[in-house]
């Protein structure tokens, strides 16, 4: 689950890192109300930022300085307005404009290959890292953090020298064991700062001095484990999300969307494995991969038959039901009700077997199901009649 700027700034600023005071904003008025209250208390100008889930903001219009807050206001007005890549924005973050000396690149990132944490931090900040990677691999820098303990001490010490932050250690190592613990604590896939920058401070007394700021923030977090962080998933974006995403979510399904034309409902994730593997050996495509779960109750099934249908490239659709603590009949009543509801006829084709699968089978033979003894011969048919359908 991606998370937007101020939220993920909010994790960070939970775990002590050092970031630059903001404000959000819904409404050109209230983002001028903002600008007002940083320019009183000493801000040159003000940053005026788009908050959507997309990469290249400011290239897009969705970044602007104000000097007061009459600018603030006719800036947030014209974000406001923005479609940036086909995400609206809804609201913009406000705060004091930095003033930049130099820009970094750190992040922490999960790598599922080693099983561990990935500190990745450049001296090149401030732009797309993807391309750095790809035109000069060598200004990369990784460490890979103890899976036990954490990012060290002195590995983070590795990371400030490397970048050439040695004049801020205290700070680099604070904020690059700040990140791994921010992942732990909220178990993130990523957590990104960039830029991560090093920005002169004014003192009351017109001293100037420098320090690491992180004044951008990106975050993602584990779907499969908000259950264990109480109001996470309030901040899930309902503008970055598919609605076919957001209705599986809600109804409790496991659900992928891919190219195909032979829609999958299946019960448990490797059943949806095999019988993807099954419909692909057969010639044809799968559509999705679709898993409604053990137990899964009518309507569970018929909120699933809609996900399907929603995709208007299904053709053909296979069920593939092997009833443990899942009962064969609950399924066959939820497709009964779904093809009840549904706009378009498409062929499907049923195999159910396990709990409760008789009962199923005069269930689906009453309601002239076409329906298949073994998953090869149920895999065969569904590819047979998407190509019915295409011919």
């Amino acid at each position: 689950m991606k998370i937007q700027e101020a939220d993920a700034k909010s994790l960070l600023l939970a775990q002590g890192l050092p970031v630059p005071p903001w404000e959000v904003a819904h409404t050109a008025t209230a983002a001028r109300a903002a600008a007002e209250r940083f320019l009183a208390v000493g801000a040159d100008q003000v940053v005026i930022k788009a908050q959507v889930l997309v990469g290249g903001r400011g290239k897009a219009g969705g970044v602007k300085i104000a000097r007061s807050a009459d600018q603030a206001e006719v800036a947030a007005r014209s974000i406001l307005e923005l479609e940036i890549k086909g995400m609206p924005v809804r609201k913009v973050l406000v705060g004091p404009a930095a003033d930049i000396v130099k820009e970094f690149y750190l992040s922490a990132v999960l790598d599922r290959a080693r099983r561990r944490i990935i500190l990745v931090g450049s001296a090149e900040g401030g732009v797309e890292i993807e391309q750095i990677a790809v035109d000069r691999p060598d200004a990369i820098v990784t460490i890979e953090a103890d899976p036990l303990l954490g990012l060290l001490p002195f590995q983070a010490r590795q990371m400030a020298f490397r970048l050439g932050l040695g004049a801020h250690l205290k700070d680099a190592v604070a904020i690059a064991t700040g990140l791994v613990r921010t992942m732990q604590a909220y178990d993130a896939d990523l957590v990104e700062i960039n830029p991560l920058a090093i920005v002169n401070e004014t003192d009351p007394d017109g001293q100037v001095s420098q320090r690491l700021q992180c004044l951008d923030a990106k975050v993602t977090l584990d779907d499969s484990a908000l259950s264990r962080h109480p109001g996470l998933e309030e901040l899930r974006d309902p503008d970055e999300e598919d609605p076919a995403d957001r209705e599986a979510r809600e109804a409790g399904l496991t659900f992928i969307k891919l190219d195909g034309t032979i829609g999958c409902m299946v019960n448990g994730a490797g059943l949806a494995m095999t019988t993807m593997d099954l419909v692909k050996r057969a010639g044809g495509e799968p559509a999705n991969f679709l898993d409604i779960g053990g137990g899964a109750r009518a309507e569970k099934v018929a909120a699933a038959m809609r996900l399907i249908l929603a995709d208007p490239k299904v053709n053909a659709i296979l069920v593939n039901i092997f009833g443990g603590i899942t009962r064969g009949d609950e399924v066959a009543r939820g497709l009964i009700a779904a093809r009840e509801q549904q706009e378009r006829d498409v062929p499907m084709v049923v195999r159910i077997v396990g709990t409760n699968a008789e009962e199923a089978a005069v269930l689906l033979r009453e309601a002239r199901f076409e329906t298949a003894a073994t998953l090869d011969e149920a895999a065969e048919r569904a590819v047979a009649a998407s190509r019915s359908a295409v011919a």
